[in-house]
This record gives C-alpha cells, structure tokens and sequence, in this order.
C-alpha cells in the first residue's frame, strides 16, 4: 500500500496542465487569497450550508432529508465520469467541477474522499502520443519524404498505462485542489491490503491521519500491479468499475462514513433498462427490491455495470453507511451534482433501510392523474353531490376538526408569529364561511367542465367545436392555512382535476382529518384517489421538478414562499403572485368619511393578508387638511407604524422614520405613506413600485375615477372600496385557489375557470385535406354556430 502527499509528476505536466487549471480558479474572487478562503462563506457559487455534522456512525440516514448531517463522505468517481468520450484523456472540466463541490464540502467542515479512476486512461493518452512520435520519426527516416502512411497504434497494455497515467493523474489533481487551499493526498491499494490485518490496520490509521489533517484521500486501486482484466479491444473494459465499486463500499464501511455518493454515466437505478419507453428512475431502493429490477448493460468504460453497484451500495448500507448512485456525467447537473446531494435534493437513486408505510409522491401523482379524469367524467351533478357532502361533512365532524386544529395550535405555541398563528386557527365560524363557500362552488360546478366555448362549421358535414376541460393535475403548496384544503379540493372536484397537496407541518393534524373528510366526499363517487395529501418528507423543491407528474404548480403562502417555487419550478407553469404590494390613492376630492373608513379596513382588518394596504398615495393638497388629520389619528389609534416616502418626508419638519423602499410588502401594522402631484402621478408610482396585485382610487369624482380604472395596470383595481374585497369567495367564486399577478390564463382571484383550459373536437364523415386543394371538390365555409346552453338550474 502506497500512501504520499502527490507532487511528483508536477513539474513533468506543469506545461500541459497549468494553463488550464489556472482557469478553474475563476469561479473564485480574484480579491481573495488562497489562505483565507476557509473563513470565507460563499467564495464559490455552490450554495454554502451551515449545519451540525456531529453524528454517531451506526445505522444508515432514514430519510434524504438527514444527509445534510452527513461528516464523512466518500465520492466514488467511475470510469465514465472521469474520462473523455473517446476513452483517451480526462474529462477535465468535469473533474474540475467535482473538484469544486468536493472542496466546498470539505472547507464545511467535512471529511471527504475520493476514490478515482482514470490513471489508465491519462496513461494511455500518454504511451498513444509517445508511440505515434516514435513511429512518425521511424518513418520519416526510412522514407525520406515528409508524407506519412497511416500509423498502426498497437493495443495497449492496461497495467503499463496505469503506470504512465497516476503521476500525472494525481499531478492533476493536486493543481486543481491548490486553489482552493486543500492538500491532496494519494493511496494505492490492492486487494491484500484488505485482506492482511496488519496492512488493513496501516491502511486505516493512514486515513485517519490525513483526515486529521484535513487532507483530502485520493484512493485508487494499484492498477499497475493487479491482475489483468478479461481480454477485450484495446483498453475496454480494462478499468474495472467493479472493482472500483467493491473498493468504495469496502472503504465507506472500513472507515465509518455517513454517506457513499458513487457517480457514473446514468440517473440512478432504473425500473427497467434506461432508455426504453417505460423506463422510470427508482428514487428510493430498498434491500429486496432486486427481483423487481431489469439490469441494463455495464457502463461506457469498466467491467462492471449498474448490478455491481448494487451490489457494493446494499453492502455499504448493511455496514451502516448510506448510499446514493447519480450521473456524474450530465452537463447540466453534473456542476453541482455532489452538493445537491449533501443538501438532501432527489438526485439519483437513495438507498434506505426504511420504507414508507403509504405510497411515493410519484405513486401519488399517477393516482390523481387517474381519479382526476374519472372525475372529469362525472356527470356535473355528481361533482356537485361531492362537494356538497364535504360542506355537510365540514359542520358534522366540527368537534374533531377543532380538536385536531387544537393540537396543531398547541405544538406551534411559541415557535410561529401571531399572525401565522391567526391563519392556523380554525373555529366554527370559519368552518361555518367554509361550508358555504363550498355549496356557491358546487352550484357554479353545474356549467364548467365541457362547456362549450365555440361552434365552427368547417365545411359541409364537418363541424368543429371548442370545449372546456381540465387542465389535468395540480400541485397546491401552502403555509399555515388549513381552511385552504377544502376550499382548493372543492375547486379542483368542481373542474375534474386531480390534485396534490403539499400543507405545512405546522397544520399537519388539521390536514389529515379534512384530507380524510375529503377522500371520504369523494368516495361517493368512486373517485377517493382524486385528491392526494402529501406526507412524505418531499422537499418543495423536489416536488417542483416532477414535471411529467404536474401540470400546474399554485403556491399560496408568504411571498418568499412564492418566489422560491418559481425559481424552483422546473418546466412546470407557477399560477400566483409573488407580493401584494397594494396601494390606495386618495385624490383630492375624496370624501373625508370615506378615507378614513376605507384606509382602516384595508390595513388594519386583516393586515397579514396578500391583499392588505401597504402603501397609502395622498394628494399633496390633502396635507394639512382635516381628511389627512382624520386618517393620521385613526392610524395613530390602531397603532400602525408608519414609514414616510421621500416626498412625505420633506413636507415634514419631524418626519417619521423614512422608508427603505417603496417596494415593500409589510405583512403587519406598518404602512407607508407617500405624497403625489395628480391622479396621473399615482399611477406611475404604482406602475413603478406596485406588484400589480391590487390599487384602489378614493374620490367623488367619477371622470378621475374612470380614468384610474382604465389606467392602472394591475390585476383588480377599485374605485371607493378596500382592497381586502380581492377574494375569490368575496367575488362570488366560492373560494379561490389564490391570486394571480400573471398576464397569461387566469389573473386575479383565480375560481374555478382558472382551473380550466380547452380542447377541440372536430367531427367530420371521411373529410381529408386534399379535398380542399386548389382543383379539390370542396371548400371552407367556416361558419359561426350558435353555441348552445346548459341547463344551470
């Protein structure tokens, strides 16, 4: 067993390499020394995260969620992903972006290693370039003319490559470490060195040394003295990922480590061989699973395929060590994907020892996919039976409503803010509003889905029609808000959506008995799997990359919560607003009553609320006046905290504290007030500082008023009433699944048509295009057909 700091071979490559690794170092500050990056938080563009590492090494993590605890990891790099195409040559910039987590990881505090491939590889891109110089020099001489025939590269010898290549392959890796102040150090193994006690034991106490040290192993087997391969063409299948595998495996339970990451040319372990048609990535895999799986073929390079990872992962796992096998390879993940797997996303195949009781969010996305369009086929008055029985539900099982709502309100006592804890609480008379929300949904169930929209005669005996269906499943994300399940369940029964809930474990008691009382609603229909409550331990980000699963994703909880599904959505549409910056004008010739009444009910009523007052526009004539008086008093009153606008401040001699931005959603007793010329000033300042949530004008005048209406460019606007009025049961819609800022499908308070897209059905009796041709027999008509109407009674 050989083990050194790797230099030698440095100075060898330094001209070939060099220049290239000089350009790893790029991603960090150009201001930043080498010796002080380890106090520095985020000199990398890989996420930093902060999180206890202590961990008693025994069993396996249960759970993805638990490998950000992860201290001692080993990264398994395969043939595949350390290697060029070709086979000839390293995959530099790949090796460089793994170089990049692994170090980001390590200067976390944690104890990385790494067990690599490649040196037979750089060999023999080495022994290749040295034999066809020699041969090309042979040939110039014996032929005297410069024209070269074609030269014959013999097959290579895989053990004298791994001679050639280690040199050069830990020269390489010492370089790209160096920038980021990590030291590298190499160990070559064979089999004996596991096998004899007395080396095992030099072996492990070496790699506690350099892991003391904070020095990052770099393990590999000694291929210059192993025992051949099978033969093969040239070099394949010379470097063994098998043994490369056994070797990790081996490794991670030799030295306790927390987690194994082995990265190769494929997603993960599939259900079948990767590629074919039905072939779905295994997220979890569980010992005994084996007899469901079909192995595909080995990889690009190496002896071994994804059986013989298998094999290693469920031997670590059985040591206690936990394992995932991912693509090392994918350009688009493959620059971040050993942090994302520390972080505790789905990213390969996870092996567990734990295997959930109910079903997995993909198992439960096909069951609302299925039930959804058995529920678009109901009859509409089966819908509305559905919907009315859970309203009955929601009175009759109060009781035990309240008491599971009790015990959720009990464990957040002291951990969440008084006005999250608002939200949480239910009580009968929200039960009461939420059963009559339910029944106006069900009665506008009546003409939603296959409604027809529009009547087309193409031509003689060839009729076109467009019609409403549902847009197919939904994924409603929310904080806090157990009254919301009804009322989104309701919706989405009432537009024959499939559903998928994701609630916040603040509520988790509250969820379960309404998600109960809604498959229960449900079942009198035979569609119970139409609406899925999500209880696994399913990050939000994760949920948000099933993109073959979802077809729309609604968050409704706080900004920051909106903002990160949209950036965390992944091909799939996010319906919703990202802030409620909401903002009253009160013009000139505003009524004094009016202003005062309508400024506390916007922001005093609810002020939690998306759709409460956060900035209040005044008239500059109104300053100084009794209307401006009465609305200062009166906030003064309900102890609003107010934030002046740069204009406001400078009419005032002692001026409250100034605003930091005029863009800002408060969330509470705070408001801002600042001072416009006109009407026309109003709008630009909303146009520039609003989120086009919701604006409202105050004003006797109705020419100004009309004009604010039509101008204002937001999703509702409103002349003389609050801005609390945006809601979906306020509008008459029942209930809303939340509010829409977006200009494409559904803005506003969004019921239950912005559940719904279309589809058209063409019917014709043997109609083809030609028939239509310049010399055909027929010709278009495209007539408008009265659309009929449903009988809505």
């Amino acid at each position: 067993m050989l083990s050194q700091v790797c230099c030698s071979g440095f100075q060898l490559f330094r001209h070939h390499l060099l220049p290239w690794v000089r350009l790893t170092a790029l991603s960090r500050p150009h201001h930043v020394q080498p010796s002080v990056i380890r106090n520095i938080r985020s000199w990398s563009n890989i996420p930093f995260i902060t999180v206890p590492l202590s961990r008693t090494h025994g069993k396996p993590f249960a759970h993805r969620s638990e490998l950000k605890h992860a201290k001692r990891i080993v990264v398994k790099l395969g043939s595949a992903v350390v290697t060029r195409g070709d086979e000839c040559g390293l995959a530099l910039g790949r090796l460089a972006s793994i170089v990049e987590q692994v170090s980001v990881l390590q200067n976390q505090g944690r104890e990385m290693m790494l067990v690599t491939s490649g040196a037979v590889a750089f060999g023999k891109q080495r022994l290749r370039h040295e034999i066809l110089l020699s041969q090309s020099v042979r040939q110039a001489l014996h032929s005297g003319q410069n024209q070269l025939k074609e030269l014959a590269i013999p097959v290579l010898e895989a053990r004298a490559c791994a001679a050639a290549g280690q040199s050069g392959l830990m020269a390489l890796y010492e370089a790209m470490f160096t920038q980021y102040s990590i030291c590298a150090a190499q160990i070559l193994v064979t089999n004996l060195d596991f096998h004899d006690e007395q080396k095992r034991r030099n072996l492990n106490g070496t790699l506690h040394e350099l892991l003391r040290m904070n020095i990052v192993p770099i393990v590999n087997t000694n291929d210059a003295v192993v025992p051949p391969a099978e033969p093969n063409s040239d070099l394949q299948g010379v470097i063994s990922v098998k043994d490369n595998d056994s070797l990790a495996a081996r490794l991670a339970v030799e030295m306790k480590t927390d987690l194994l990451i082995i990265l190769s040319d494929v997603e993960g372990l599939f259900d079948s061989p990767p590629g074919s048609d039905d072939a779905k990535l295994i997220d979890i895999f569980y010992p005994g699973d084996q007899q469901s799986v079909t192995f595909g073929t080995k990889s690009r390079v190496g002896m071994g395929g994804m059986e013989a990872k298998v094999k290693a992962a469920l031997w670590a796992l059985q040591g206690g060590t936990s394992v995932v096998i991912a693509n090392g390879t994918h350009p688009k993940v493959s620059g971040h994907v050993i942090t994302d797997i520390v972080e505790g996303k789905k990213v390969g195949t996870f092996f567990s020892e734990v295997k959930p009781a109910g079903p997995t969010v993909e198992q439960q996305g096909e069951m609302a996919r299925s039930g959804g369009r058995t529920l678009a086929t109901l009859e509409p008055e089966q819908r509305a039976e559905i919907i009315h029985h859970l309203a009955d539900l929601l009175t009759d099982q109060r009781d035990e409503i309240l008491l599971a709502n009790k015990k959720d309100l009990e464990e957040a006592e002291g951990r969440l803010a008084t006005p999250l804890l608002k939200r949480l609480s239910l009580s009968t008379s929200k039960l009461n509003s939420l059963a009559i929300g339910l029944r106006q949904i069900a009665a506008s169930s009546q003409d939603s889905v296959g409604r027809v929209l529009r009547r087309t005669r193409i031509a003689k005996n060839l009729e076109l029609e467009q019609v409403t269906v549902p847009i197919g499943v939904l994924l409603v994300i929310f904080e806090s808000r157990p009254d919301c399940l009804p009322q989104v369940a309701a919706l989405a029964i009432a537009s024959g959506n499939g559903l998928l809930l994701k609630g916040g474990k603040e509520a988790a008691h509250s969820n379960r008995i309404l998600h109960l009382l809604t498959q229960e609603a449900l079942s009198m229909h035979g569609v119970k799997e139409a609406v899925q409550l999500v209880n696994t331990r399913e990050e939000v980000e994760d949920l948000c990359r099933l993109d073959k699963i979802i077809d729309l994703i609604i968050p409704r909880g706080s900004s920051q919560l909106v903002r990160d599904i949209q950036k965390a959505s992944k091909g799939i549409p996010v319906m919703g607003h990202s802030e409620g910056i909401c903002h009253m004008y009160v013009d000139s010739e505003a009524s004094v009553d009016k202003a005062s009444r309508l400024v506390r009910d916007s922001k005093c009523e609810y002020p939690a609320a998306c759709n409460a007052l956060e900035t209040l526009l005044i008239h500059r004539d109104l300053l100084r006046t009794p209307l401006f008086d009465q609305i200062i008093d009166m906030l003064r009153v309900e102890q609003v905290k107010i934030h002046a606008g740069p204009k406001f401040a400078s009419y005032l001699t002692f001026s409250p504290s100034e605003v930091k931005s005029l863009r800002t959603e408060y969330g509470d007793l705070e408001l801002c007030i600042e001072v416009v010329d006109s009407v026309q000033d109003a709008i630009d300042h909303i146009h520039k500082y609003g989120s086009s949530h919701t604006d409202v004008i105050i004003t006797e005048n109705e020419k100004t008023a009309e004009f604010f209406l039509q101008h204002v460019d937001s999703a509702c606007v409103f002349w003389n009433a609050s801005t609390r009025f945006s809601d979906g049961y306020r509008f008459g819609l029942g209930a809303e699944v939340g509010i829409s800022t977006s200009r494409i499908h559904a803005r506003g308070p969004v019921g239950l048509e912005g559940l719904l897209t279309t589809k058209w059905l063409l019917r014709g009796q043997d109609h083809v295009v030609s028939d239509f041709s310049e010399h055909g027999s027929l010709k278009y008509l495209h007539e408008n057909l009265p659309v009929p109407q449903r009988n809505t009674s």
